[in-house]
């Protein structure tokens, strides 16, 4: 590592294969704008928290570069500069209500225009979960988790209703059948997003939801022997929050969605119809774009 801020560490600036590709794949002019800033964002905010930054992990991610880093107190950590999508607006707020409590710990953040800042806790050794157990284990873990994340105080922040986030993806989802007429029954369609607009709102509690929760989001680490990375905080019905993990266990959910569906019901003291529902719902929402996803959503539908 080079001490941030140095020019070197800028003209030799090295970005992550995953976040080139997915700014080349947006049509928006801002991404490659922001693209653009990231070397002088990462030298300022090294040089502003005294800090030696590594090379990006790679792959990498999507939305954000992140490398690992070191401050003058000797503590390893990991430095996080994301474009600031929607979704995880307040992730910095959320990581400081769980405070370290399933998830990793945030110690400094900043936002400059469409740009997060995290200074995280480091995992050692980092290994995400998918890579390390089988997925009846991983479910275990990931509900152990969503257990303590659930816990979490909410009173301090405004964080935004579920409700928020579903009628943003109703109306691209509304938009995208637009563009692509026959991808899907149209009953089908009609009864999943509906069911995935009105859910939020029959909740009969509302906790502070991680949304994003599954294995590729949940690093071995030492202080812990599991936590959790990337929430996309939204407060709201805990039913909704194993859902990701879920889509992501894809031969169970091909093959015995509802199977899967009260496997995590039971884990996690849920409802597990309600729970049904909840997957039916996103099933369709996600399923113009894959559509291995309408043939669950067939098998999850009421009658």
């Amino acid at each position: 590592m080079a001490w941030g801020g140095h020019h070197d560490q800028v003209s030799a600036f090295v970005l992550p294969v995953n976040l080139v590709d997915s700014v080349r794949s947006d049509p928006s002019p801002q991404r490659d704008t922001w693209l653009d800033t990231l070397p002088g964002v990462v030298a300022e905010f090294a040089d502003r928290w005294s800090l030696e930054v590594g090379l990006p992990y790679q792959p990498g991610g999507r939305c954000a570069w992140v490398a690992p880093a070191r401050d003058r107190a000797g503590r390893d950590l990991a430095l996080k500069v994301a474009w600031q999508h929607d979704e995880a607006l307040d992730e910095a707020d959320g990581l400081r209500a769980w405070a370290g409590n399933g998830t990793v710990i945030l110690h400094n953040s900043a936002t400059v225009a469409s740009t997060s800042i995290l200074l995280l806790e480091r995992c050692h050794p980092g290994t995400p979960l998918g890579g390390a157990l089988p997925e009846p284990e991983q479910d275990e873990i990931v509900a152990g988790l969503l257990r303590r994340l659930w816990q979490a105080p909410t009173g301090g922040h405004p964080f935004r209703p579920l409700q928020i986030m579903c009628d943003a993806w109703v109306a691209q989802f509304r938009q995208r059948l637009a563009d692509a007429p026959g991808a899907l029954d149209s009953g089908l369609a009609r009864a999943g997003i509906e069911m995935f607009r009105t859910l939020p709102a029959t909740a009969d509690r509302q906790v502070l939801l991680c949304t994003d929760l599954h294995a590729g989001n949940i690093l071995a680490a030492q202080r812990e022997v599991w936590l959790a990375i990337d929430p996309k905080p939204y407060l709201g019905d805990p039913t909704y929050d194993p859902l990701q993990h879920m889509l992501n266990c894809e031969r169970r959910l091909l093959t015995d969605p509802v199977g899967l569906a009260h496997r995590m019901a039971d884990l996690l003291d849920l409802d597990s119809d309600r729970l049904v529902s909840w997957l039916f719902a996103r099933c369709v929402q996600e399923s113009v774009d894959q559509p291995a996803l309408r043939n669950v959503a067939i098998r999850l539908a009421p009658h």
